[in-house]
């Protein structure tokens, strides 16, 4: 037999995800030197990681031949502080992306359904059609997020409704009043899972620690991927009621996240002056390449996070052309969205050379 006929089904037709390329892969393919390449591929942090993150990461790893404290009980310590929530209210991961999949090791099967927004994150998806569920996508109303209508597609079978806020890779932000609204819409049967990867780069996030305490079954997750710069690390978190994070700790693998990247995270935790500096570039250089577009005649996303969603006609042609010229883009065709890039926001440099290199392309 072969190893297909030993597989589950399941797997055989399973997407793969498929990650921005490193600028070293973009380097060798095209013969370009690496030194003149930009990627504003994956929302990666421009400015680099927080200081005071690379600080703790450095003595972490004089401490590299141990094992970590598989409860993560510093973090968790540190977050209940900062949140002001239980400690048993917290669960760590590889980054945000391994909860996804730990909520769908304890609530998905066969027969059940997922109910999200069309072209939201794909590991949405993918982790729906790994345990066997059934996606339920919601078409967006103009590049935005309908609420009520996530809502209107609950069914009895479904089990969980993904929600980003900002999205992923549109940019669509919804209200407060809202996620409230649609929190409170949500059947006893169903879980909300509220992906906050993005939140820390808007000026007011939304609060869902009082209806966490009602007892709505809502879970947050959070990333030190993107404002914090700790993408390599693969950490991140979630909150909600003790009785949901009991279950998913039971599905989690030990040690399923690295000592150095915790010791990292505990310390960016502090890195406020590094984070308010992150937010306010990002506004400015978010603002800048929306006003390019603009000027260009393109249509782009309004909203929030770091990126730019930008209609730029053919996506693929207009991707290969700016990676030709050094400069890496995210095409998103796979989301159903085949005319649009998405741009993150760079240094002030880099958002200047990809405004003006976009510009060439488009007129060529």
């Amino acid at each position: 037999m072969t190893f297909a006929e030993l597989a589950n089904k399941g797997i055989l037709t399973q997407p793969v995800y498929e990650p921005g390329k490193p600028i070293d892969q973009v380097a060798r393919e095209l013969g370009l030197d690496p030194a003149g390449i930009i990627k504003l591929a994956s929302n990666e942090n421009p400015f680099g990681p927080s200081p005071k993150a690379m600080a703790a990461a450095e003595r972490a790893v004089r401490e590299m031949h141990l094992y970590p404290d598989g409860g993560y009980y510093t973090l968790r310590q540190k977050l209940a502080a900062k949140w002001n929530l239980g400690m048993d209210q917290f669960i760590i991961g590889d980054g945000s992306n391994e909860l996804l999949e730990l909520l769908g090791h304890a609530f998905l099967a066969p027969g059940l359904e997922c109910v999200m927004h069309r072209s939201s994150f794909i590991v949405y998806k993918l982790v729906t059609l790994m345990f066997g569920a059934t996606p339920v996508e919601v078409p967006l109303a103009g590049m935005q997020q309908d609420l009520k209508s996530l809502a209107a597609a609950i069914t009895p079978r479904t089990r969980l409704v993904f929600l980003a806020s900002p999205s992923n890779p549109v940019g669509a932000v919804n209200s407060a009043a809202e996620i409230t609204e649609l929190v409170r819409a949500v059947p006893p049967h169903v879980i909300l899972v509220l992906d906050e990867a993005y939140v820390e780069y808007l000026d007011e996030a939304p609060d869902m620690r009082p209806l966490i305490a009602e007892g709505r079954k809502v879970i947050c997750l959070r990333t030190f991927s993107k404002i914090y710069g700790l993408a390599a690390l693969r950490v991140g978190y979630g909150y909600g009621a003790p009785e949901l994070i009991a279950i998913l700790q039971r599905a989690r693998q030990p040690f399923n996240v690295n000592g150095i990247g915790v010791a990292a995270a505990v310390a960016a935790l502090d890195d406020h002056e590094f984070v308010e500096k992150c937010r306010r570039e990002n506004r400015a250089g978010r603002a800048l390449l929306a006003d390019g577009c603009q000027k260009l005649g393109l249509e782009f996303v309004p909203g929030g996070g770091n990126f730019l969603l930008v209609k730029v006609g053919d996506g693929a042609a207009v991707f290969a052309a700016l990676q030709a010229r050094g400069i890496i883009t995210r095409p998103v065709k796979p989301y159903g969205l085949p005319e649009w890039l998405r741009i993150t926001v760079g240094t002030p440099a880099q958002n200047e050379r990809m405004l003006s290199t976009l510009a060439a392309v488009i007129r060529s």
